[in-house]
């Protein structure tokens, strides 16, 4: 099995920042993939730059958690605040999501909102991943594979990074705690509800333990060490990190991460381990 891989950028509408990051990394640097957050305040500029921008493959980053929802919140009263925000509190939220139906039939609503109001903007949706990985949680993942189904769409992420691999390009960035053992656990089980949907998942995913840190550094080592199969590996770049991205990720290194991308050693990497640059497209 060769060794192929997708670049992606999460966060596409969150800022005017982050789309125009997100539009240097395809124009100029190795970026294929955009997640486009609907309800995000800069959704608009990002979705006439998708327009504009016909080789870049645009998903739904779904979100169900710390962010803007699509619904007013006089219609999901349960989920979200006045502002139409999701809460953060993600053990609070995920207890609410399995056990309270009048709480499950409000997110469902949300969910199949934001489809639809992707579909409406007349991009074509490639996937869909979820902001903070929230469909690891089963009652989201039963709902989102189900409702993907309705809208033809097929291709879901997985975040499922392999310890092995982390390994070895630094001991210290895996330890064996009930938290990681507990994200393992969930992974396999989304994994085995997207199998049983015939739905499709790429085999390793990159970008969690060193979220908002992925420098050319740790990516160069980790392009080195990249396993056979379909990998993807996911970045939050910006061209800045004031503003709203300073707001919600104080401790995020965009500018870098945007960096990364273009760095004119990125293609050369990729050409000397064998490496195919590849789509959604290219996944059977």
């Amino acid at each position: 099995m060769s060794k192929q891989v997708l670049i992606s950028a999460d966060d596409f509408g969150l800022s005017v920042e982050v789309n125009e990051a997100i539009e240097q990394a395809h124009r100029q640097g190795v970026l294929s993939t955009a997640n486009l957050m609907i309800a995000g305040t800069a959704a608009e500029d990002a979705i006439q730059r998708a327009k504009r921008l016909p080789n870049l493959k645009v998903g739904l980053h779904l979100v169900v958690i710390e962010g803007p929802a699509i619904l007013p919140h006089s219609e999901i009263p349960l989920i979200v605040d006045k502002n139409k925000l999701f809460p953060s509190d993600q053990l609070r939220m995920g207890i609410d999501y399995f056990f309270k139906k009048s709480i499950q039939y409000q997110l469902r609503r949300e969910i199949r909102a934001q489809i639809q109001a992707f579909t409406n903007t007349g991009l074509v949706l490639d996937h869909i991943d979820v902001h903070k990985h929230m469909h690891l949680h089963p009652s989201v993942g039963k709902m989102l594979i189900e409702i993907s189904k309705e809208f033809g769409v097929r291709n879901i992420r997985v975040p499922y990074e392999p310890v092995t691999t982390l390994m070895k390009i630094d001991n210290s960035t895996y330890k064996d705690n009930i938290g990681n053992l507990l994200v393992q656990y969930w992974t396999n089980v989304l994994k085995y509800q997207l199998r049983r949907a015939d739905m499709r998942y790429l085999d390793w995913c990159f970008g969690l333990s060193w979220c908002g840190h992925m420098n050319f550094d740790k990516i160069s080592k980790l392009l080195r060490n990249l396993p056979k199969g379909h990998s993807e590996i996911f970045f939050h770049p910006s061209i800045s990190h004031a503003g709203l991205y300073h707001e919600l990720m104080p401790d995020y290194e965009p500018t870098k991460e945007l960096e990364a991308l273009c760095h004119p050693d990125f293609p050369k990497i990729l050409k000397e381990n064998n490496i195919t640059p590849i789509t959604w497209d290219n996944v059977n």
